[in-house]
């Protein structure tokens, strides 16, 4: 079974507030469980979340040369 974070534990990984999750959350930006009252977000969602917002640092010249 997948490990599910609270939003608390969401927004340490992000380091963020709690409020930055649940405005995710609320967006419907990220997928998310309901497990009674409660709102848990899959720890592979959360990875997968910031993938997509990860930028790669551009070269500037081509390897090798510098």
């Amino acid at each position: 079974m997948e490990r599910l974070l609270s939003v608390d534990d969401a927004a340490k990984v992000l380091g963020t507030t709690a409020r930055f999750p649940r405005r995710l959350i609320a967006e419907r930006r990220i997928r998310f469980v309901r497990v009674g009252r409660h709102v848990r977000i899959p720890e592979s969602e959360l990875q997968g979340f910031i993938d997509e917002g990860t930028v790669e640092r551009l070269r500037l010249y081509p390897a090798g040369s510098g």
